[in-house]
């Protein structure tokens, strides 16, 4: 049985001494850019590569967080920023940025490259496009059950990483905008304020505060499912928390590995250790074996406890004092008027049983036969073993000498240090690089995305609807080029009694459908009709996709719109002659994300387009703004999207509630301490929900500048709105972008500019 990786944060060179020195394999870190822990105390440059000799020391292995989302002018920043530590022997950087992805495989081959949880990886498909990309190992969505990540794993051949310990986020990573939106710190920086640990709906009410995570007690199965790596969260917490936990983690992964038989237990006193060392609340183990529920939440104030200062020293005396020295075995051979011989042999394996890969041996002075006091074996055992202020133990010492010889001290001493001196820098090794680095070849300019073929004469009105009654307000009013309708509207209603087991066509819908947009295409022969997919597919959904699927293939359908990157891997692989065009929460902050996006799509054969990121200002989206992208101006930006569902653990879930069950359109409304009420979609279909903000985001006042940009299309995304509401909207921004002032529609006077002027650090 595989033993697998134990992964430890550090925040702070001390805590990344104390997670070695209590027992992890790897040690995940961030440097003084691009870290998505903004806020910790993080590396500096020299530190960084320190932390990887050390760790190299020991058969250790470093990784460094590079997961956060990039703009165009810090991309270009980034090559200076890697060398030095791909030079050093760093062993992987974790990303999440598709442009960094891209920079990385291309400029630093050799090094791993590791897929962040916040690229929000779902399933085989995302996980196998990722793998065909370049990635060594991905970590997937954090929501995931432990059969979908033996899925991934198997299926997908690639590494996979799991978080067995830590804080919980109630959003999959990577979509979560709620703090950006909110305040201007965006998680997707490293700098989120945790508007989820508030209260919403009641003073004592925390319906998004999740409880933290403790997978202790599935440990065997994790191991038995082959996962590769196994992930502690806290790179904010004290270098106590980091020593304390790993040592806990690292003393069951090895008991169960060394007797898979034995019977599984926690002992007590280290189930309470674990809370003491830092809880928020309460524990739980996460959804490795549940989709959702409200035993994952923390309904009372989600505050920490506080540690216990007793334990926190007796971590600190056991694992922060006393340096770390790597065992070595040695073997030393003294003959007569033969140079001494000395041979250093690195033993990488923590229980010694066998010698790790690093060895070398050293020669000396001409050994001379003895006048007066020969050398004793103990005597040279006890010079050789005095490794003084080198991070190496002698551990075992086989002495091969023949009676009467004789060195000086010095010579057994000037022997050692040169033998430790070169095993160190066998150990740490510095890869050779020169030949492989390829600077500044992403720095050439990035080709126009493209879209379906047609030149773009004059920037052009999409939109997106959540709703039938907004689809068809849309389809009677001019004004609309391109109309972007969920799949699922398709699908029958009657899905909902069998708990979507079956996913239906619904021949009434698909029926009004196809002659609507039939009838569209000839009012205006350049209308195209997309169909949306779900912000996220698991498993779950893989009859969905067989169901959805002809109707992608149909006549009337031009294209398919999708923010997922499970989603994108399927369509452009099953179904490679359809147009596909990326939503804003499958980011594209920079050109090299643009890159390899076409470069999956077939060159950008059956590539639509991009849509520009909700979170940009204006300098931002200017500088992306090409034809075959598009800009939404209006609309509620989703903040988040869960497998949680609110509505469950506020009342009951949609599909035990009897009639109401069937209703997958109806919204639930969450209120927060100021009384702003956010909608939040229950999609039952799907089993996800999404939190849109209080206020629509638009546009209108800048509508005259954006429409100057080179973009293919302005969108339009219609959440709540009403029929009356949606053709309200469009009208004003049809007329607007012909150039003629009309009287606001009352709408339009209840929202928000979001990022557009100020932008999220």
């Amino acid at each position: 049985m595989k033993k697998p990786e134990l992964l430890a944060p550090a925040g702070s060179y001390e805590s990344f001494l104390g997670a070695i020195h209590a027992g992890a394999d790897a040690v995940y870190l961030g440097g003084d850019q691009f870290s998505a822990r903004a806020y910790a105390e993080n590396f500096t440059q020299d530190e960084v590569c320190r932390a990887v000799r050390y760790a190299h020391l020991f058969g250790r292995k470093v990784y460094l967080t590079v997961n956060t989302l990039l703009k165009q002018e810090e991309i270009t920043e980034l090559y200076d920023y890697l060398r030095p530590f791909y030079e050093c022997g760093l062993d992987a950087v974790i990303v999440q940025d598709l442009g960094v992805f891209r920079l990385v495989r291309e400029c630093f081959p050799g090094m791993g490259l590791h897929v962040s949880t916040q690229m929000t990886v779902t399933g085989v498909y995302g996980a196998d496009l990722l793998k065909k990309w370049g990635a060594d190992r991905i970590v997937p969505a954090r929501e995931l059950s432990l059969q979908e990540l033996i899925r991934i794993r198997r299926t997908a051949g690639i590494e996979v990483e799991t978080f067995i310990h830590g804080a919980m986020c109630y959003c999959y990573s990577g979509q979560c905008l709620f703090s950006s939106v909110l305040g201007g710190r965006s998680g997707n920086r490293g700098r989120c304020a945790q508007p989820c640990r508030l209260p919403y709906g009641g003073e004592h009410t925390y319906p998004l505060s999740m409880k933290d995570l403790c997978a202790m007690d599935l440990l065997p199965s994790l191991i038995e499912a082959g996962i590769d790596s196994f992930k502690i969260e806290g790179r904010m917490k004290k270098p106590e928390y980091a020593a304390g936990v790993t040592a806990l983690y690292r003393k069951y992964i090895d008991r169960y590995s060394a007797d898979p038989d034995r019977t599984w237990r926690i002992e007590e006193k280290d189930r309470d250790c674990l809370r003491q060392l830092y809880v928020r609340s309460e524990l739980s183990d996460g959804y490795y074996r549940r989709h959702n529920g409200r035993e994952m939440i923390t309904p009372g104030r989600p505050g920490y406890a506080g540690s216990s200062e007793a334990l926190l020293e007796a971590v600190r005396k056991e694992h922060l004092t006393e340096p770390l020295r790597a065992a070595v075995r040695g073997r030393l051979r003294l003959v007569k008027g033969r140079p001494a011989e000395f041979t250093v042999e690195l033993m990488t394996n923590r229980d010694k049983e066998s010698a790790g890969t690093h060895a070398c041996t050293v020669d000396g002075t001409v050994v001379m036969q003895a006048e007066k006091q020969p050398l004793t074996e103990e005597s040279v055992v006890r010079q050789m073993r005095k490794t003084g202020n080198t991070p190496f133990s002698l551990e075992e010492m086989k002495v091969e000498m023949e009676p009467d010889v004789f060195l000086p001290v010095s010579a057994l001493n000037e022997l050692r240090r040169e033998a430790f001196g070169r095993l160190e820098e066998l150990a740490v090794g510095n890869p050779d690089t020169d030949q492989r680095i390829q600077q500044g070849k992403f720095r050439s300019a990035a080709p126009d995305c493209g879209s379906t073929g047609r030149k773009a004469q004059r920037t052009v009105l999409h939109a997106s609807v959540t709703a039938l009654h907004q689809a068809e307000a849309l389809l009677e009013t001019e004004g609309i080029r391109r109309l972007y309708l969920p799949a699922d509207c398709l699908l029958s209603e009657e899905d909902a009694e069998n708990g979507y087991a079956a996913h239906r066509i619904a021949p009434r819908k698909l029926t009004w459908w196809k002659e609507a947009v039939r009838r569209k295409k000839a009012e205006c022969p350049d209308f195209e009709s997309y169909l949306v997919l779900p912000a996220v597919l698991r498993q779950r959904d893989d009859s969905w996709l067989e169901a959805v699927k002809p109707i992608l293939e149909m006549e009337e359908t031009d294209g398919a719109l999708t923010g997922s990157l499970e989603a994108y891997a399927w369509l452009t692989d099953r179904l490679p002659g359809l147009p596909v065009m990326t939503d804003a929460n499958l980011y594209v902050w920079n050109e090299e994300a643009v890159r390899l996006l076409k470069e999956q799509a077939g060159n950008g054969r059956n590539m639509a387009g991009v849509t520009l990121p909700t979170e940009g200002d204006r300098q931002m989206l200017r500088g992306l703004a090409a034809e075959g992208r598009e800009m939404i101006v209006y609309g509620r930006i989703p903040m988040m999207v869960s497998a949680n569902c609110i509505r469950k653990t506020c009342e009951e879930c949609l599909l035990t509630a009897g009639p109401r069950g069937k209703d997958e359109t109806e919204f639930y409304w969450l209120t927060d301490r100021y009384r702003k009420k956010f909608p939040v979609k229950t999609d039952c279909r799907h089993c996800y929900n999404i939190l849109y903000n209080s206020l629509p985001t638009s546009l209108h006042r800048e509508i005259k500048q954006i429409s100057g940009w080179g973009l293919d299309a302005l969108r339009l995304k219609f959440t709540t709105e009403t029929a009356e509401e949606t053709r309200a909207v469009l009208g004003w921004y049809a007329e607007a972008l012909k150039g003629r002032e009309t009287e606001l529609p009352d709408i339009l006077t209840r929202t928000t500019r979001g990022h557009f002027k100020s932008g999220v650090a």
